[in-house]
């Protein structure tokens, strides 16, 4: 995995990776999607209309049970393959450097990543659904209801974004930097 750094940003002088454990997260299944390199995977869920399947483990299956009744879902999932060192960053679209928690960048010390996705079918374990942005192979953490009545929050405000000329939730236009 390539260490580059744009100018202003700081890494942490340990990998995260290394401090023990205290969560005991697990994985419970796995998502497939159609990309494989980190140049290919879209910035958000929002700018694909991919299909991508999520496979839950045999054992959580039941947990499942009443889930085909959303339409939507929240998924959070490990950015496996995400550096986790940097504490401030200079996105691919602003010169500026931001700390890690101010973004939604997958270099973090935890990349949990999350989507509100489609919930398009649900066959047996496998789910069938759309919005997500991650690679394929990437581990689920989670899976939640989508309940639009607590879950979003139209008058909230990212200000270093806004500043930008951009609201909130307008996708940058360039891609990340495929070594990072």
């Amino acid at each position: 995995m390539s260490k580059s750094m744009r100018e202003g940003e700081t890494a942490l002088t340990f990998d995260p990776a290394s401090v023990a454990p205290d969560a005991g997260l697990v994985f419970i299944g796995r998502i497939h999607t159609p990309w494989t390199e980190t140049s290919e995977c879209p910035r958000n869920g929002r700018q694909t209309d991919a299909l991508c399947e999520v496979i839950v483990a045999d054992e959580y299956g039941p947990g499942l049970t009443s889930l085909n009744t959303c339409s939507h879902i929240i998924l959070l999932y490990w950015m496996h393959e995400a550096r986790r060192d940097l504490i401030l960053q200079s996105p691919a679209f602003d010169s500026v450097c931001h700390g890690t928690f101010a973004l939604r960048s997958p270099i973090r010390p935890n990349p949990i990543s999350l989507s509100v996705v489609e919930l398009v079918k649900i066959d047996g374990n496998r789910l069938t659904v759309r919005g997500l942005d991650c690679l394929s192979g990437t581990p689920l953490l989670d899976i939640k209801p989508y309940f639009a009545s607590t879950d979003s929050v139209p008058q909230a405000t990212v200000g270093w974004f806004e500043q930008r000329g951009r609201p909130a939730g307008e996708a940058p236009d360039r891609q990340p930097d495929a070594d990072r």
